[in-house]
């Protein structure tokens, strides 16, 4: 069954679909969209249904000898290129290049992915230009990008752009519910998701510390000033994933302020500050003594600032 264990880009299903079935498969195509929303497992059915050498209603067959290869990892008609540290670079396009001219051996077509594309050198992207302008009638190249702008315009012209939108709310629990049982997936996760099963896998892997920073929000109102400012520890230990706790923190400073009658401003105020701390660890500003100021700010913000007079 075709696409079978996606979830959600139902018309870009459809219309993968039905452009194999009516052989009206183009040489190459731009897979673009928030990063971890599945793009790469939808490149990868439809490489998949490409090469498939069963002509029936149901593709990919699962049969054949190219999908038999391909479950194992040895179709001799598939190629994956992936960045080689930081970037895709000119001598990984040349080597692809070198392929696109054999012909193919199981199938029809021969199938390449680029997988982050977005991170291919300007020298590598010119290069691959001259296979985009005149592919042998046997190629189909499928670019994979979360950011489409690092794409020259001279290479998004020559490829059929595919928009994968992020997964909307019902259809991130109904995937987290079928895969993740035990887990408990509540408002505040799911928004930090944005729409991305990556960050969603990402966020049961830090979800203990993600609780903490909750527990952080809850007590600001409760507890001194000092005891507040040692709740430093979990982002000190925690520096990696800075991004994602101040992300959460965020979104759980909002819930709050939704509901709060007693200091709406003040959480509404709080949030202002994560983001401005945010900014200011991405400008390499100190980040202990950023934390610091963010933790101090938002206490007075909450139990202060906003309740004089």
């Amino acid at each position: 069954m075709a696409f079978e264990g996606t979830i959600g880009n139902e018309e870009n299903k459809k219309m993968l679909i039905s452009s194999v079935k009516n052989k009206n498969i183009l040489h190459s195509y731009l897979f673009y969209g928030t990063e971890g929303i599945g793009k790469k497992i939808f490149a990868m059915e439809f490489a998949k249904m490409i090469l498939c050498n069963n002509e029936s209603e149901q593709i990919p067959c699962n049969k054949c000898k190219s999908c038999d290869s391909f479950d194992s990892n040895n179709n001799p008609d598939f190629f994956i290129i992936e960045p080689d540290g930081n970037s895709i670079k000119i001598d990984q396009i040349r080597a692809m290049q070198k392929s696109v001219i054999e012909k193919p051996i199981e199938s029809n077509k021969k199938v390449f992915i680029i997988d982050n594309a977005d991170t291919m050198t300007k020298e590598a992207q010119n290069c691959m230009l001259k296979t985009l302008e005149e592919p042998q009638e046997y190629i189909v190249i499928i670019l994979i990008a979360s950011n489409e702008n690092n794409i020259l315009a001279t290479v998004k012209s020559r490829c059929t752009k595919v928009f994968f939108k992020p997964l909307d709310e019902n259809e991130l629990k109904k995937y987290m519910s079928e895969n993740y049982e035990d887990v408990a997936f509540d408002s505040s996760s799911v928004s930090l998701c944005n729409g991305s099963i990556a960050k969603a896998k990402k966020i049961i892997s830090k979800s203990e510390v993600l609780d903490s920073v909750k527990q952080i929000v809850n007590d600001v109102r409760y507890i001194n000033k000092l005891e507040f400012l040692k709740k430093n520890e979990i982002f000190y230990d925690n520096k990696d994933d800075i991004d994602l706790l101040l992300e959460y923190m965020y979104i759980s400073l909002f819930e709050i302020a939704k509901i709060e009658k007693y200091n709406m401003n003040g959480y509404l105020n709080a949030m202002k500050i994560v983001e401005q701390t945010k900014q200011k660890i991405r400008n390499s500003n100190n980040y202990d003594m950023s934390i610091d100021s963010m933790l101090i700010n938002i206490w007075e913000e909450v139990n202060e600032k906003n309740n004089r007079g």
